[in-house]
């Protein structure tokens, strides 16, 4: 393998080693998978464009092109065209992914889902990364600062994990940038042909210069130096405290115990089991028994979702508190309203584990182990440092709250703050559906008899099919087009009547949990993972949250919403609460007549559910996304156009071995002369063409303090150039390309650390390319006299010194 081909697969190896470090932050990993596949194919890429081989910013050109259709192929194919070139839709489906998965990384504790916007993130960013240091290792020859996107990458890890192992990620980040040091070295040293070993060893020992064990010394020392360091950075954070919050120090994690305060910042829990609800069984959640005489209404819920923000509906962040023996009344809930109290003992499956308890609404007591914290708001439970429901056995108490239409009619004032807060929509809310919720609600008295006409126009009246093959959008313009197609699943149902519902000034919110679940022989009752479900609450002072049910064939409609249907779901106070063996028939839950088309498509797994599904909204124009990314690029790499303008040149001009003939001979002489003289240039010395080459290269020496071997490089260039200008018959001269580079090693040595840098970002030769632009306009314009230019424009004739 050449060596450039060492360095390529060192720079490979490099990037997933400091990929590594995020592996604790997504569970599952697979993502890391999908990531090296593709990281392959990228620098895969950049290997043969090298080959080729291809000019350097093509070469960069290409993998960037290259990372945006794998990109494409791997998130946004259904968008693409021909299934695999970006467009307008797929470059919008990568934003919105984008910025859902922004909105998740702030949400989720460590270790997050994979929801497809992390995973966007992160094999985009691992592309990203890969492409920067194959970039800079490989196709610019500069390892050294190919580590600032690798620490970028580790950094990034750093700042979000929990503190587990860090050094070891450190170590390993660490340990592939040392590789990519080490191959450039051997690159650099093998062009140079045979390795010089130091001083001779004695007689009889292993000989001296360049052969035997003595050419592995440069290679050693790296090594010692390189294990020094990283040790140095390894003991010293640890021995002194004041360094605990570097990048090896973790994020402290969870709220504290027992200090009554904290906050979450929630989004539907259902989320991280993603990959459980797409298994074709109906595995088992959790089983429960209860003393209610009835369950069709017993809704487990797990938190509400009470934000819509155009491209979703999420959890608002709230407080937490310590969990009281006995929570609070819920909000609302006058003492005119019959309840009833019934009790609850849950068990849930250990393959379950969620960071939410789900219970019955309202619950008023919960007798659970282990480490909870309660939101008052939203009324639910959240698991403290790491706590999830995995395995837990509870017991419950809550209410059954059996209002009266007459008093849902009947219902007070709602108060300001709370109306203010839950009758909040988007501008970005189709206007068809303020018409629509007005046209179906026209001639209602109240807002229970509003809330009942939407639910009824959902569920029977408006000509809704429940189909889960349709796009899962939850958004803006996903609400139109479920109002436009009329087809959808719950997710559909309950997010449209929710949001039309605002749009009436009635309080609304998501709510997302399970059905009651289906009745096992034992007397207990079975919730499934398609036993998942979301519904709207809407609020009605004096009654409280209170449940709707818009989507057909699931769940169960409730009693308060029927005509002349009385509320029985009561209690048996004379019933020990685990004794369920007497319970009243019950109707099956819907996920037992699931249909195959629905139990593949997701409303009986994974699609149903609010926080699964990502915002496929229209969102910004794709031509906005396009014209803000191109100005983006063009920020970013104008400043750096000197310098790859430089970087192509010198490689242009040291790089051209072909031709026999004397005019190929005197070229090459020629751009050797003109890139020592353009070195010598971009390092503070300007050229002066009056001077011979002779004279010239004594300048350069003099002004640049040459060492004693870059001043022979440079006189030997000048006497080659001398050669073919003024000899007869030319002499053939081997080896300027070494010497101009030579030439460019002695001035980098000598200059300090600013003009080194400015030699290379910002190198003073670039300014030949105005003045070919000057000349070329004048030709152009007929003005065969020089332009008159600036005088910082203007080519230099004499310089003292």
């Amino acid at each position: 393998m050449s060596g450039r081909g060492r360095l390529a697969l060192c720079a490979f190896a490099a990037t997933l080693m400091a990929a590594c470090s995020m592996l604790p932050l997504v569970d599952p990993v697979t993502w890391f998978l999908q990531a090296a596949f593709l990281l392959a194919i990228q620098c895969g890429v950049g290997a043969l464009g090298r080959r080729v081989p291809l000019p350097r910013l093509l070469t960069v050109g290409v993998q960037a092109i290259v990372l945006v259709v794998l990109l494409t192929v791997a998130f946004a194919r259904e968008e693409a065209l021909a299934g695999f070139l970006p467009g307008p839709q797929s470059v919008q489906r990568l934003v919105d992914l984008l910025t859902v998965g922004a909105d998740d990384v702030g949400r989720y504790a460590i270790p997050a889902p994979d929801t497809p916007g992390i995973r966007l993130m992160l094999v985009g960013g691992v592309l990203l990364i890969g492409l920067t240091v194959d970039a800079l290792a490989v196709t610019f020859r500069g390892a050294a600062p190919a580590g600032l996107p690798l620490l970028a990458l580790y950094s990034v890890a750093a700042g979000l994990s929990n503190g587990d192992a860090d050094w070891l990620w450190f170590l390993l980040a660490a340990c592939g940038y040392l590789l990519l040091l080490l191959a450039e070295g051997r690159d650099r040293l093998s062009q140079w042909g045979r390795v010089f070993a130091g001083a001779a060893r004695p007689r009889g020992g292993s000989g001296i210069g360049a052969s035997g064990r003595g050419a592995l010394a440069p290679v050693r020392t790296g090594r010692r130096i390189g294990a020094l360091a990283l040790g140095i950075a390894l003991v010293v954070p640890a021995a002194l405290p004041a360094l605990d919050g570097g990048l090896l120090a973790g994020t402290a994690g969870g709220n504290g115990k027992g200090s009554g305060g904290g906050t979450i910042s929630a989004v539907n829990p259902l989320v991280s089991l993603q990959n459980n609800l797409n298994q074709p069984e109906n595995r088992e959640v959790m089983s429960y028994r209860t003393n209610a005489t009835g369950v069709q209404d017993f809704y487990l819920r797990i938190l509400a979702l009470d934000q819509f923000n155009g491209n979703e509906w999420r959890a608002s962040t709230r407080g937490l508190k310590d969990v009281p023996k006995r929570l609070p009344d819920p909000a609302g809930l006058s003492p005119e309203v019959a309840v009833t109290e019934i009790s609850t003992n849950i068990s849930a499956s250990g393959s379950y584990q969620q960071t939410y308890l789900p219970l019955p609404y309202p619950a008023t007591e919960v007798r659970v182990g282990g480490r909870w914290r309660f939101e008052p708001e939203g009324r639910t439970l959240v698991g403290d440092d790491g706590e999830t429901t995995g395995g837990a056995q509870y017991s419950v108490s809550s209410l059954v709250v059996q209002p009266t239409a007459g008093q849902l009619a009947g219902a007070g004032t709602v108060p300001a703050a709370l109306r203010r807060e839950y009758t909040q929509v988007p501008d970005s809310l189709p206007e068809v559906v303020r018409k629509t919720a007005d046209e179906v609600t026209k001639g209602s008295a109240n807002a229970y008899e509003q809330a009942v006409k939407l639910q009824n126009y959902f569920a029977s009246e408006g000509g809704f099919t429940y189909d889960t093959s349709v796009n899962s959008g939850t958004g803006s313009a996903a609400i139109g087009r479920f109002l436009r197609d009329r087809r959808g699943f719950c997710v559909h149902f309950s997010f449209t009547m929710a949001a039309m519902a605002r749009t009436l000034g009635i309080p609304a919110r998501v709510a997302v949990g399970f059905t009651p679940g289906t009745a096992q022989s034992d007397g207990s009752m079975s919730v499934g993972l398609r036993d998942a479900h979301a519904w709207p609450e809407l609020y009605f002072e004096g009654v409280g949250w209170t449940r709707f049910e818009p989507t057909p064939t699931r769940g169960s409609t409730p009693s308060y919403t029927l005509p002349d249907a009385p509320s029985d779901d009561s209690a048996d106070p004379a019933r020990p609460e685990t004794d369920a063996s007497a319970a009243a028939p019950v109707t099956p839950s819907a996920s037992d007549s699931c249909p195959a088309q629905m139990r593949r498509q997701g409303e009986c797994g994974s699609s149903a559910l609010p926080g699964a599904v990502t915002p496929t909204d229209t969102g910004t124009p794709a031509g906005t996304v396009l014209g803000i990314v191109l100005a983006a690029v063009l920020v970013l790499l104008l400043p750096l156009l000197p310098m790859f303008w430089r970087t192509r040149v010198r490689a242009r001009r040291l790089g051209s071995s072909t031709g026999r003939t004397p005019a190929d001979a005197t070229a090459r002489t020629l751009a050797a002369w003109q890139e020592i003289t353009d070195t010598a240039w971009d390092h503070g010395i300007e050229p002066d063409e009056s001077l011979t080459p002779r004279k010239a290269a004594d300048r350069v020496v003099r002004m640049g303090r040459l060492d004693t071997e870059a001043a022979e490089a440079v006189h030997r260039v000048a006497g080659a150039v001398e050669q073919v200008l003024y000899a007869p018959k030319p002499q053939p001269v081997s080896g300027l390309a070494e010497d101009a580079e030579a030439v460019r090693a002695g001035l980098r040595g000598s200059a300090d650390r600013f003009a080194r840098l400015r030699a290379v970002v910002a190198p003073r030769s670039t300014v030949r390319v105005m003045w070919a632009v000057s000349e070329r306009r004048a030709a152009l314009t007929g003005r065969w006299r020089a332009p008159q230019r600036p005088a910082w424009l203007r080519r230099p004739s004499r310089q003292q010194g």
